[in-house]
């Protein structure tokens, strides 16, 4: 039986039985992994040190005749213990962890981990605003499969006024300019710049508190709408 070792986050932890754990863990190589840790759940178990939420493990495990692999070792590498000191930022994890393990096929790529561990590490910075840690990975998870919007050009295909203010529309997935409009190029520009960098990077953005607070909404019913199984 091949053994394989890998980086690893876990995505989930389910009981089975007495003592053990289905877990599914995301690798940066090997996609996303669903494997047993058996009697994981015992107090002596010397498998449930390296398979905590919110953390960089490194895990081994067998290849067997079915999906399903079996654990061999764990190892803690990285643990991002203060996301679990604020209970909004605690929550949020919990659902990047479980949005990637719904919408993640198993041959998911190293591009879906690395997005995971630059937004776990976002949460872990408690200087850092949660939205913006929300709206990047939310962005960069639609850009990655394929759906984010066009933030060039408005529903019809003209290239927005750089001076204009803009709706925008779900239904077409896009904005159109409209005088009334709360969006204006600034917010867009933010739209575009949360969708292809890490947070760490737009931390000192100009103006980006009152741009966020206005686009964190409309990311949030995108997700909702288009590419997130809530």
């Amino acid at each position: 039986m091949k053994q394989v070792s890998v980086k690893a986050i876990i995505l989930s932890r389910t009981d089975y039985g007495e003592a053990d754990r289905i877990i599914t863990f995301l690798t940066p190589d090997q996609g996303k992994v669903r494997a047993m840790a058996k009697g994981v759940r015992k107090a002596k178990s010397k498998l449930a040190g390296g398979i905590e939420l919110f953390s960089i493990s490194d895990i081994t495990y067998i290849e067997g005749k079915s999906e399903l692999k079996t654990l061999v070792s764990t190892r803690l590498d990285k643990h991002f213990g203060d996301i679990v000191k604020d209970i909004d930022r605690t929550m949020l994890g919990y659902d990047m962890l479980k949005i990637l393990s719904r919408v993640l096929e198993d041959e998911g790529g190293p591009e879906f981990y690395d997005l995971l561990v630059q937004s776990l590490m976002a949460l872990d910075d408690l200087s850092m605003p949660k939205d913006l840690a929300e709206a990047s990975y939310l962005l960069q998870l639609m850009r990655l499969l394929g759906h984010l919007p066009n933030f060039t050009h408005d529903i019809k295909g003209a290239e927005m006024t750089p001076n204009g203010h803009f709706q925008f529309s779900l239904d077409d997935m896009g904005f159109f300019e409209s005088p009334t409009g709360p969006f204006t190029q600034n917010h867009i520009k933010l739209l575009r710049l949360l969708s292809h960098n890490p947070p760490a990077m737009l931390r000192q953005v100009e103006g980006l508190k009152e741009y966020l607070a206005d686009v964190t909404p409309i990311v949030r019913n995108m997700a909702r709408q288009y590419v997130i199984p809530f």
